[in-house]
């Protein structure tokens, strides 16, 4: 199947393309930062709150459950009411969040914070592809979605260097009052240049069937890009979650170096998506892009799994793993586009993009398990065999996508 793009043509000046592209990253940052708002001070928490690795990951589970659940049906309300007022509205939810945390006393203070937090990320992936849909020129898209990938990297990659700094010069309290501080600052950056923003809704006739709006989930192209992005997602979960504590178990690492290496790993990521923005954009065949990416991670992966390699070499391996499944990143979302009907951009991005906030949240009750029973090689090998699998999945959208055309 083939979406007949909703973007504008190339008439538009390079600099208001640039501009938009540059909001909405600095909104996908601000989201991809608002993951990791509490996995990085998870050792703090242990500590402080005597909780388990199940429980800490029990609280990534609690985020992406809800905002699994809020991202389906955040598509219909944002084709509907338009993506900006839902944009101001997650940005203030995350600022809440983030002021929760600094007066918690306790896990169930920390599952409250999930919860919200979670809530606030559920609009931005069908925010973020509307604009870029709408308000960028068709053949700049690619590099859109570059940017868009690369910047949520880079929001990943500040988190733990943000919040190990700001805890060691103060303390962890501290570090969550200036997260609060910095929504504030971004949501106040997107309000001034809220015009770049604006969006057209979606209407359907007066005498459509109540189930026109809901025929793109009918598609099994669709589920197979749901069931990519719930696959490869726990993979990253496993990353993100648990390679600080595997690394230290394993290999003895400290923690400010093992901190350093999950930075590494989302930096390496940043840079893979923004050389796979050039490989999107000239390739014809973005699901098998997609597949030797993921498969080459996956390879990395085990191989850091197995223990074989010394603290060193491991470290800089796990850093070219998030290299290797970033180069695949924009492919990814052109494949998702190319799967996409003509003005379901927002249902089909919340609901395809909810297979992420899936798999966030199944991965850590999974892996969580391995963790407490020392199993932490067997869990990089876990998240390798799930990457694996991620690949059949692109192949298949690959495939529906062609015959389809």
């Amino acid at each position: 199947m083939t979406a007949a793009s909703q973007s504008l043509p190339l008439s538009v000046p390079l600099k208001q393309d640039a501009t938009i592209i540059a909001l909405v990253g600095l909104a996908h940052a601000a989201s991809h930062f608002g993951h990791l708002l509490l996995p990085p001070l998870f050792p703090v928490f242990m500590a402080e709150f005597s909780l388990s690795f199940s429980q800490l990951g029990a609280l990534v589970s609690v985020f992406f459950v809800v905002s699994g659940l809020g991202q389906a049906s955040a598509g219909f309300v944002v084709d509907k009411l338009g993506a900006r007022p839902m944009l101001f509205a997650a940005l203030t939810l995350f600022a809440m969040a983030s002021l929760l945390a600094s007066m918690v006393t306790g896990y169930s203070g920390l599952l409250l914070v999930a919860a919200l937090a979670g809530l606030a990320n559920a609009t931005f992936h069908p925010v973020d592809f509307t604009i870029l849909n709408q308000r960028v020129s068709a053949p700049r898209l690619g590099h859109a979605f570059s940017t868009h990938g690369l910047t949520g990297n880079l929001g990943w990659a500040a988190a733990p260097v943000f919040f190990a700094t700001v805890t060691a010069l103060s303390n962890w309290r501290t570090a969550y009052v200036a997260a609060a501080l910095l929504y504030v600052g971004v949501l106040g950056l997107l309000w001034m240049q809220r015009d770049k923003l604006k969006t057209q809704t979606v209407a359907h006739p007066a005498d459509a069937p109540a189930e026109h709006s809901m025929a793109f989930m009918k598609l099994p192209v669709v589920w197979l890009c749901f069931a990519f992005f719930l696959l490869s997602t726990m993979t990253l979960a496993v990353v993100q979650s648990f390679s600080v504590s595997i690394l230290k178990a394993m290999h003895g690492i400290s923690f400010e170096a093992a901190t350093l290496t999950l930075t590494a790993y989302m930096l390496c990521g940043a840079f893979g998506i923004l050389v796979g923005g050039f490989v999107a954009a000239k390739s014809r065949h973005s699901d098998r892009v997609v597949a030797l990416s993921m498969s080459v991670g996956a390879v990395l992966l085990a191989l850091c799994g197995t223990g074989i390699f010394g603290a060193n070499l491991t470290m800089v391996v796990l850093a070219a793993t998030g290299f290797a499944v970033g180069v695949g990143g924009p492919s990814r979302d052109m494949m998702i586009k190319n799967a996409t009907p003509k003005g379901a951009t927002g249902r089909v991005y919340g609901l395809v993009y909810s297979g992420l906030d899936s798999g966030f949240a199944i991965s850590p009750l999974i892996f969580g398990v391995f963790m407490d029973r020392g199993w932490y090689g067997a869990t990089l090998l876990g998240a390798a065999a799930v990457l694996l699998l991620s690949v059949v999945a692109a192949l298949g959208v690959g495939q529906r996508t062609i015959v389809k055309s």
